[in-house]
């Protein structure tokens, strides 16, 4: 996919990051709920952007597939990083030494990754991801190794190119089945795991990653594994864009049903009509 290339989303990011949490130190202790939505919505967008992920992916899922905390609990830590260093020079007189500010963030970005790990727990949205994410949040946001693709995204999120998403959410499809074989509802985890259409693909990626095939299991593997990672990711890229050209397919055909046409115009308003009740 085109578009900017990871290191610039990162830095896009972080910049707006950067703006978001200026002053965190100050304002941190005085956050409410209300606040906490606003800083919420600045992040979502700059996390599915990163993720290269559809519109509709949570916040908890965005956030937690690229690999950055909460930025309330960011300003918490940069709060209490600012309370050691200015304790510290109440008591002294003097700056800490540089290696005990570098101790004081790592301790208090642990404490972080653990308040993010226990929110993640009880999840709003996207749960499928989250539980997959979050027994291994430290480990998947700490890798050094792997990049998200438009196409892996859409596996791991469960937002993209199948049936049961195509269905209930951009409601493109009269039912969840899947094209590719009888079942009766196409979901990432039958593609991942079960759809005989993939059967190749999927033993190229057991082959690397082993037969267990849950999304937990392929999380953890990815989070460990450089090798695992690009297997998971060259089978996503694979399946993936079959899919995507088998959808483009029944929208080009004139004979099929008007709602999986290609839309043009106004596409909500004029194809809402043609769901089932």
């Amino acid at each position: 996919m085109g578009g900017p290339s990871v290191a610039t989303r990162r830095l896009y990011t972080g910049v707006v990051r950067s703006m978001a949490l200026y002053g965190a130190p100050v304002w941190a202790a005085a956050l409410t709920a209300q606040n906490r939505v606003r800083l919420w919505r600045p992040q979502r967008v700059m996390a599915v952007r990163a993720i290269r992920g559809y519109r509709t992916v949570s916040t908890e899922v965005a956030c937690a597939l690229a690999g950055t905390p909460p930025w309330d609990l960011e300003a918490e830590v940069l709060a209490e990083v600012y309370r050691r260093v200015a304790d510290f020079r109440a008591e002294s007189g003097f700056r800490p030494p540089p290696e005990d500010v570098r101790e004081w963030r790592e301790a208090a970005r642990r404490a972080t990754m653990a308040r993010w790990s226990f929110r993640l727990e009880t999840p709003r949205a996207g749960f499928a991801a989250v539980e997959a994410l979050q027994p291994v949040i430290a480990e998947w946001a700490g890798r050094q190794h792997g990049t998200l693709s438009f196409r892996l995204t859409q596996v791991l999120s469960g937002h993209g190119c199948f049936g049961k998403y195509l269905h209930t959410v951009a409601r493109r499809e009269l039912s969840p089945a899947c094209h590719h074989c009888d079942c009766s509802e196409d979901s990432a985890q039958h593609t991942l795991a079960v759809c005989p259409a993939w059967a190749a693909q999927r033993r190229a990626l057991t082959a690397v990653i082993g037969v267990d095939l849950s999304l937990p299991a392929v999380v953890r593997s990815m989070a460990g594994s450089d090798s695992c990672f690009t297997a998971v990711a060259t089978f996503c890229e694979v399946v993936i864009s079959r899919k995507e050209a088998a959808e483009r397919a029944r929208e080009d055909d004139l004979h099929s049903d008007p709602i999986r046409r290609r839309r043009t115009g106004r596409r909500r308003p004029a194809y809402h009509s043609l769901m089932p009740p």
